[in-house]
């Protein structure tokens, strides 16, 4: 469901039938994050596997950003750099040697 790129607490709630204040809490008490920044670290894990998966193939960021499941460029440019401490491009740079 991360790969929904207007996914929701509610939402999510919705397709696990687990009441939204109820998963927010397993969310938050598990795993220290608030449920955006359990999303986007799925996304962001998504997109590097993208990365390493199509070395060599022609593909832009944006489309794989879009294809994790970020709908703004800017928003997926500050939280993969956030997750990764490196910009996009240059994870992409690391990865492809």
């Amino acid at each position: 469901p991360y790969l929904v790129s207007d996914l929701s607490l509610q939402k999510l709630s919705e397709m696990t039938n687990i009441p939204p204040h109820h998963l927010s809490q397993v969310i938050n008490e598990l795993l220290d994050k608030n449920f955006y920044e359990f999303v986007n670290g799925y996304r962001v894990d998504e997109v590097k596997r993208l990365i390493e998966k199509n070395q060599g193939q022609k593909y832009t960021l944006l489309s794989l950003a879009h294809d994790s499941g970020f709908n703004s460029k800017s928003t997926f440019n500050s939280i993969f750099k956030k997750y990764t401490r490196l910009t996009p491009r240059e994870y992409m740079n690391k990865v492809s040697g």
